[in-house]
């Protein structure tokens, strides 16, 4: 059943307070959303789909995705497996640097090449945004590559991408002990390029023991922040090293990963409306046991996103479905919260306004599924129920 530019949709819409709901659209946007007995005589000459009581929710977001980089490193999954941490694989020489080199040996064509599947995996579960991340160049020249590839998926695919610069990522082998010589050599210089260009949306960093400091990070964002740039972070992913701190120091959109943040952290993270960006995926690949601090979370009220920080090294995950149910199962979290996840605070990681929610002047990116509830698509592993995906009012 095709849906085109102006249609009243019928179903279980979350967020509707009734048994039976409707979403009405036209040229895009959501135009009046309800229970279905309230519709007004107004739409009642326009086009009506009936979803049979099938669930309506926004479409899904993916708001941390590295899924542009060449190669795969399914031999570092081998030696985890014989006890190598991911830690101890980055030292050794593995782990993001080792993507380095097949990346920067890729071309445009061929980078989007390798990730339009990984692309196509994800709109197939109703995705209607993806954030996509550079970082596996650290070379000028490698990164703005990676970004226009990434600006090409949003013309080869009806999505919407919203790219991060993430030079400060690793310190390639060239620049091995000489973090702040490639901070100002490289990293910055590519962040005012890409800016240059176009091509960057917002501005990312690691800061861990095995990526960048406080202080090389902090440079980063002052340039971000002079060229107008919304910042974000991996923060407490393997150690604690006040990741949270600096994130909110800057006020910035997302920090991710935040196995390692505090009640304090959360603090923070809430006062200064920072998504808490949860990545199961990664959690579960590196076998990591410190949980993100959920509770605490929940107690001060941070928004909490969920991703699949799709890559090659600790988490080459391509369903949002897969992640929402181990969001659930190893966070913890309830269904309603991982929807609102993959959906409100997804959006809200990206600084998108106008999206992530069924809401009267939003965007009409919708998933319609076969299921009745959000408990259903949290709990069923491997199976994708996705009915219809609806971007920007059409099918």
């Amino acid at each position: 059943m095709e849906i085109g530019a102006r249609a009243v949709i019928f179903g279980n819409v979350v967020g509707v307070d009734a048994p039976h709901g409707a979403v009405v659209t036209d040229a895009g946007r959501i135009v009046w959303v309800g229970a279905r007995a309230d519709v007004p005589p107004d739409y009642s000459a326009w086009p009506q789909h009936d979803m049979q009581g099938r669930l309506i929710t926004p479409a899904f977001i993916d708001c941390h995705t590295h899924i542009i980089h060449g190669g795969h490193r399914a031999r570092e999954f081998e030696m985890r497996l014989q006890g190598a941490s991911y830690e101890a694989v980055a030292r050794a020489g593995g782990g993001i640097v080792s993507t380095v080199t097949a990346t920067r040996a890729a071309d445009e064509d061929a980078l989007v090449a390798q990730a339009l599947p990984r692309l196509d995996a994800l709109l197939a579960e109703g995705v209607s945004c993806v954030e996509v991340k550079s970082g596996y160049g650290l070379d000028v020249e490698t990164e703005l590559r990676m970004l226009r590839a990434a600006r090409r998926l949003g013309r080869e695919r009806t999505v919407r991408v919203r790219t991060s610069f993430l030079g400060a990522h690793a310190v390639p082998a060239e620049f091995a002990g000489r973090a702040d010589a490639y901070i100002d050599e490289v990293c910055i210089p590519a962040l005012r390029a890409a800016h240059a260009e176009g091509l960057v949306d917002a501005v990312d960093g690691f800061l861990e023991g095995i990526g960048f400091d406080n202080n090389q990070i902090a440079r980063v964002f002052d340039v971000a922040c002079a060229l107008g740039l919304p910042v974000k972070l991996h923060a407490e992913q393997l150690s604690h090293m006040g990741g949270c701190a600096l994130a909110t120091k800057y006020g910035a959109l997302s920090a991710d990963h935040v196995e390692y943040a505090t009640d304090a952290d959360a603090a923070l993270l809430a006062a200064s409306g920072t998504v808490a960006v949860l990545l199961p995926g990664a959690f579960y690949t590196i076998r990591e046991t410190q949980m993100p601090p959920i509770a605490a979370f929940r107690a001060h009220g941070v928004p909490m996103a969920l991703a699949t920080d799709c890559n090659p090294g600790s988490s080459p995950l391509t369903s949002l479905l897969l992640a929402m149910n181990m969001g659930c199962t190893l966070f913890r979290l309830t269904p309603d919260e991982a929807l609102r996840g993959l959906t409100e605070h997804a959006a809200r990681a990206l600084g998108l306004k106008d999206t992530g929610r069924i809401a009267v002047g939003l965007r009409a990116d919708l998933a319609i599924w076969n299921v009745e509830t959000p408990a259903e698509l949290a709990y069923r592993i491997g199976f994708n129920p996705l009915h219809q995906r609806v971007f920007g009012g059409l099918t």
